[in-house]
């Protein structure tokens, strides 16, 4: 956490698990697309940083995931699961981890949110957790690193270190360490096959190059382990979406050199994060137009890859004066290019919507829900909101052949006296915490505007 074109074709028929649940989900022109080719836009949020320590679950329960889908207006998590967790002896697999994770993507599922599961690491694994190391379990690297291992402020650095740096080069060359990673999600995927609101699966979360030379990293490393990963998990889920990340290097700026995937129905799901405020200091709002030029820059990669847009991380301490400007940037980046985006986190202290004390930590809380495009009969262009007047206007491109509807998330906290829509003409309808547009106006592309009644 917290470090700095393809078109691909649609399949016509949905994949079916040996459960026989249906999977609905693809990725096509750009979006991820639903069973009825609607493009989706995933919002919500991470759950949460702390499932990366024993015993690997926060506080949520269905109340919870209720919230966030009732009170919030999201749609999405990001859940963070660990390897070390999974496979916490070599070789030796932990069930009962597996159908508990199983029982909250239930609950996930009963409070409609769709899912993307994270394998998650910092610093390499749990032998480095006295730095923050989560991810990797112990028996995967040798004892000698974690000895010698020294925590460094900030722990954002923590990766140059020798000991963790051995530890990735053996992970990046280690056919066998691979094979049991491999093994891990596959087994995730057979646990979880069955659950139709998972999207798909983040493969390995902000991977570290070692002691590779950078610019050779993606190519020569990460994309062939992505080509192993991807079809494994597939064996087991056909229908699940493959989120791939790029070299931990990207938040460094510059671009990827992630080679185009083989396997069809990716996402490109890079994060976004000031660096200044992750060093500790307070967000800098001058930093406002590099965020929104940052984002644009990997609309365009993800273009070039021929996938999707997801920001898997963007956030801030809620403590922090100017949250609600750092906040607002990230929001208008996103919806300067229609992106899906997940906060991080959902959980009580430091990062999290919540504070200490499970009260609502605001400014932030009400600066990241916000109205959003959920699921778009054409293709989203862009949306904004303006948190001053409380206007939000949204933009997309109607595809006539497609008769789903469209539908907005309209958090019921944004208009607590209701909202007038302006639209072209379009068909319409409200109900609390959504707009369904049935049918759009004449104009492509299309314009939806919704401004707050007077209490």
């Amino acid at each position: 956490m917290r470090r700095l074109a393809l078109t691909l074709l649609i399949a016509t028929a949905i994949a079916c698990d040996g459960s026989g649940n249906a999977h609905t989900w693809s990725v096509r022109a750009g979006f991820i697309r639903d069973a009825q080719g609607r493009a989706v836009v995933l919002r919500g949020a991470n759950v949460s940083g702390k499932q990366k320590q024993a015993p690997w679950f926060d506080f949520h329960g269905p109340a919870d995931f209720g919230r966030m889908r009732n009170e919030w207006g999201m749609n999405g998590v990001r859940f963070v699961m660990q390897w070390a967790a999974l496979e916490p002896q070599n070789g030796t697999y932990d069930d009962a981890y597996l159908d508990a994770v199983a029982e909250r993507i239930g609950w996930m599922r009963d409070a409609d949110l769709q899912v993307v599961l994270d394998m998650h690491q910092d610093v390499y694994g749990i032998g480095f957790a006295e730095g923050g190391g989560d991810g990797a379990p112990l028996w995967t690297c040798d004892a000698s690193n974690y000895a010698s291992f020294y925590p460094t402020t900030p722990w954002a650095i923590e990766d140059l270190e020798k000991g963790v740096t051995s530890c990735f080069d053996g992970f990046w060359n280690g056919a066998d360490l691979q094979a049991h990673f491999i093994e891990a999600w596959r087994r995730v995927a057979a646990r979880l096959a069955g659950y139709d609101n998972i999207v798909g699966f983040d493969v390995y979360n902000e991977p570290y190059w070692g002691s590779h030379p950078i610019e050779e990293f993606e190519p020569d490393l990460l994309g062939p382990f992505y080509e192993k990963v991807v079809p494994a998990v597939r064996s087991e889920a056909p229908g699940w979406v493959a989120f791939i990340e790029p070299s931990s290097s990207r938040n460094l700026g510059g671009t990827t050199h992630l080679p185009v995937p083989t396997f069809g129905d990716f996402v490109y799901a890079p994060h976004s994060y000031d660096v200044n405020a992750e060093m500790g200091m307070t967000f800098d709002p001058s930093h406002r137009a590099a965020i929104l030029a940052n984002v644009a820059a990997l609309a365009r990669e993800a273009n070039s890859l021929g996938g999707a847009l997801w920001i898997g991380e963007y956030g801030g301490t809620a403590s922090d004066p100017t949250i609600e400007a750092y906040m607002t940037a990230q929001y208008d980046a996103a919806g300067a290019v229609a992106a899906s985006s997940m906060y991080w986190d959902y959980t009580k202290g430091n990062y999290g919507l919540l504070n200490d004390d499970g009260t609502d930590a605001e400014p932030l809380l009400q600066t990241v829900v916000r109205p959003y495009p959920e699921r778009v009969a054409g293709d989203p262009v862009s949306w904004t909101f303006d948190a001053t007047s409380g206007v939000f206007t949204f933009t997309y491109r109607p595809d006539a052949s497609n008769g789903a509807p469209t539908v907005v998330s309209v958090p019921v906290s944004v208009y607590p006296s209701g909202y007038t829509v302006t639209c072209g003409g379009c068909a319409w309808s409200v109900a609390p915490g959504s707009l369904t547009i049935s049918a759009p106006g004449a104009a492509n592309p299309a314009v939806v505007t919704l401004k707050p009644l007077a209490p």
